[in-house]
């Protein structure tokens, strides 16, 4: 009798270790392949503040406006953005597009949603974004990269459209499909301003996740289902060589909550390789589509050190056959 608990109990502790190994997907530090570059905390403060203003689907003036903003901002770095126009519920909205490098060759898709839940600031969800992808163009227009790299800012990710086919991405996932267009990897770079350094400051939908993972909301996290663990391995090491924020993984179902909560949800949809770079956001910070999502609330310097992380991941996919 023994004997038989001892190889259940351990045959069941071989399934939770299993499980733990899937969830956090353990990587060590990849080597760096890209240049060396340097962020500034206050060029991120600078274009999240112009960001963070009240932007529903329902203003579109203020998204049009917006949307000019990025473009004013690519075209002062040199470069050539285009607007992808479409309609939704009878109003019309803008992608807005970069790329940089050959576009016949495969390409790494980096973007962020720019509009806003409600008429609120969203600093973090997703101003947040938005100004790292920004500095991201800028870093690249300096260095070109080895390969394709295209740069999309899109609106309607927030509700009534959220997990909808009317959201810019799903928008341009769609265009990329049906043009054959071959995408190596896509990024969606969603809320990633906010970090916290009190013990019990970071949450999970999954129970007891905290004990493999850490509750002190002082990390970056690379989020995606099952399809992408290849991709998310490959961002998570690349990061952790250029970033002294720490990243960690989620791997999931995409029935857990959160998993699939952003722009990354229509390139998976239509086949692309795609995670999520995220602070957590709700699970994290209590501002989440709140009022108080404000500017003043974000930890630039952390996020400097997210946006050079971040490089040097797209520009070793970029370099990847």
């Amino acid at each position: 009798m023994f004997s038989k608990l001892l190889i259940v109990m351990t045959v069941l502790l071989a399934l939770v270790s299993v499980l733990c190994l899937m969830l956090t997907q353990p990587t060590g530090t990849g080597q760096r392949q890209g240049p060396r570059v340097s962020v500034e905390a206050a060029t991120l403060e600078r274009l999240v503040r112009a960001v963070a203003v009240p932007r529903d689907y329902r203003d579109t003036a203020t998204l049009d406006r917006i949307a000019a903003l990025i473009s004013q901002e690519l075209q002062g770095l040199g470069l050539a953005p285009t607007m992808q126009t479409f309609t939704a519920a009878g109003r019309t909205y803008r992608n807005v597009r970069v790329l940089i490098g050959d576009p016949s060759v495969p390409r790494v898709v980096v973007g962020a949603h720019y509009d806003s839940c409600e008429p609120l600031p969203a600093a973090d969800d997703n101003a947040s974004g938005v100004a790292v992808v920004l500095e991201l163009a800028r870093l690249f227009a300096q260095h070109r990269p080895p390969s394709a790299v295209e740069l999309s800012f899109w609106p309607l990710e927030e509700p009534p459209f959220f997990r909808t086919e009317s959201m810019g991405s799903f928008v341009h996932a769609q265009s990329l499909a049906q043009s054959r267009t071959p995408v190596k990897a896509m990024l969606s770079i969603e809320s990633v301003g906010y970090f916290r350094t009190e013990p019990g400051s970071q949450h999970f939908a999954v129970p007891g996740a905290a004990l493999l993972l850490n509750d002190v909301g002082e990390d970056i996290y690379v989020v995606s289902d099952f399809s992408a663990i290849g991709l998310l391995r490959t961002v998570k090491r690349a990061m952790r060589s250029s970033s002294t924020v720490p990243v960690r993984s989620i791997t999931a179902p995409k029935f857990i909550p959160g998993v699939d909560w952003s722009d990354h949800q229509g390139f998976l949809l239509h086949g692309f390789p795609a995670v999520m770079i995220t602070d957590t956001a709700p699970n994290r910070n209590p501002n989440y589509h709140q009022p108080t999502d404000t500017p003043e609330t974000l930890d630039y310097p952390r996020m400097a050190q997210v946006t050079q992380g971040l490089f040097e991941a797209v520009w070793a996919l970029a370099s990847s056959d």
